[in-house]
């Protein structure tokens, strides 16, 4: 008898035993420290050779040594490279806050890129395609997901439990937060894959440049980690004031470009080339434009007739309109109005794309067109690569856009600390990039940030700005994904210093 109560005990044992070790072999887990590596094959710029792949997830952790999250990452390493110690390391950010490293990685500066058309439109089937301007043949690159974007995801500890909410805002969730855990993780990311003597270079597109910027100042003095370059693609203002007469005058020059692209300008403008329109809008705003905006209500009464009826022309609008507003007018008023008598709107990253809302009245447009393009072919072609190319195979859901909020945006000093790391370091270079037809960081807007960020000019041969006729993310359209990429290898070899080269004033 009492043989077979322990028998029954010893099943019963058993079958929880093997439930809870099903239950946590089945748990929609992140590993926190693993990877795969994978080969490849490319031809970029006209040279052939292989690389590898490095993807998987590396731990972020506490004071304590604890980990607290896992960020996942994509590391591209070209083969058969004589001297590690030259060559340059690309570390890329993408923005929103919450947004994952999508869509430069599949887009922009990796060896593979969206199956789109010259345009950056989506064509089925999904997928991707070679990269032949990757900027892959000059430099290493990997793309970090942060929290709760891409793979990344905060964990249990040891105990099986998370951080608090409040406490996951404190490590992970705001300007500051953001560039000090990234900066303890990327030290551990270059120890681990031997890259301290290499020469390495920020890349960060929107809300991307706000973390470059703070991480290029962090890294430096927090990390000892000195950088040659910083990019900034489609810049936010990185901390550097925008307000009253300058944030409503800045947008005329992206009105005027997205105007002239869909040929609702006077016969005397578009006949212009966009670089030879652009000039001269811009003078117009800051010689004319912002003066009139700060007198206000007190501005000359004729004056300001001149002024109505110069942006009107340059914006494609009508005089009544732009009285309307008092000189200064919504971005989401223009998408909507501009091609209203049409019966399309035009989009708010990338004016270039149309879109139709449900009644032409309105003051915005119903949906963002150039969003639900994009989602188009992103979503199905990152998710097919990660799994079928790089053999990373998880049933985590893959972020495209992750929960990071509330964000805490005070004290957003990062303007500031990118011209300070660069005082303090001869070698680091600054380059943006921006598209013309960018409504939600648009161009004229990231100029002004490049002439406010070294107020005293000393450093301006150092600041370098390049633009491109698309938007938000400029690389989508064919001839401008060949453009940017040599304008980044050009930066990435121009930044490099001649041998012997001393980093001193």
């Amino acid at each position: 008898m009492k043989l077979v109560q322990l028998t029954r005990y010893t099943l019963a044992l058993a079958i929880v035993l093997l439930s809870s070790t099903a239950t946590a072999e089945n748990q929609r887990k992140i590993d926190i420290d693993s990877h795969v590596v994978t080969k490849h094959k490319a031809k970029i710029n006209g040279e052939r050779f292989s690389y590898t792949v490095k993807t998987g997830t590396q731990p972020v952790w506490n004071d304590n040594g604890d980990a607290i999250a896992t960020l996942q990452f994509t590391y591209y390493t070209r083969d058969k490279v004589d001297d590690t110690a030259a060559r340059p390391l690309l570390i890329s950010f993408n923005g929103g806050p919450g947004s994952a490293s999508v869509w430069m990685h599949l887009a922009y500066t990796g060896p593979r890129v969206l199956k789109i058309d010259d345009e950056g439109y989506p064509i089925q089937p999904y997928g991707v395609k070679d990269n032949p301007y990757s900027v892959l043949d000059v430099a290493d690159i990997v793309y970090v997901n942060p929290v709760n974007t891409g793979y990344s995801r905060v964990v249990e500890n040891a105990k099986g439990e998370m951080l608090s909410k409040e406490h996951q805002k404190e490590h992970f969730f705001g300007v500051n937060a953001d560039i000090k855990y990234l900066a303890e993780w990327l030290n551990t990311f270059v120890n681990r894959n031997e890259r301290w003597r290499s020469p390495k270079f920020l890349i960060g597109e929107s809300y991307g440049t706000t973390r470059v910027s703070g991480l290029a100042h962090k890294l430096q003095n927090s990390q000892w980690m000195y950088i040659n370059g910083v990019v900034l693609v489609s810049p936010t203002d990185i901390g550097i004031k925008r307000d009253g007469p300058i944030k409503a005058a800045n947008r005329l020059p992206y009105f005027a470009a997205t105007a002239w692209y869909h040929k609702a300008l006077n016969k005397n403008l578009q006949e212009k080339d966009l670089n030879e329109l652009l000039p001269e809008v811009e003078q117009f705003t800051i010689n004319e434009l912002i003066p009139a905006l700060a007198k206000g209500g007190f501005i000359d009464a004729d004056k300001k007739r001149q002024i109505i009826k110069k942006m009107a022309e340059y914006a494609g609008l009508s005089e009544q309109f732009v009285a309307q507003n008092n000189l200064d007018i919504p971005t989401r008023f223009f998408w909507k109005e501009l091609l209203r008598e049409r019966g399309q709107t035009v989009g708010r990253l990338d004016s270039r794309y149309l879109g139709i809302d449900k009644r032409d009245a309105g003051e915005s447009p119903d949906y963002w067109a150039e969003l639900t393009s994009w989602l188009h072919s992103f979503t199905p072609a990152i998710n097919y690569y990660l799994r079928e190319e790089l053999n990373y195979k998880t049933d985590v859901k893959y972020n495209l856009f992750g929960n990071v909020h509330p964000w805490d945006r005070s004290k957003n000093n990062t303007g500031e600390n990118l011209r300070l790391a660069m005082a303090q370091n001869p070698y680091l270079n600054v380059m943006i990039q921006a598209g013309y037809y960018d409504g939600a960081t648009n161009y004229f807007d990231a100029k002004y940030t490049l002439w406010q960020l070294d107020p005293s000019g000393k450093m301006k041969d150092r600041l370098s700005f390049k633009g491109y006729r698309s938007g938000h993310m400029m690389y989508l359209r064919y001839e401008d994904l060949k453009l940017s990429n040599n304008d980044l290898r050009d930066f990435i070899l121009s930044s490099l210093p001649a041998k012997g080269q001393a980093a001193k004033y």
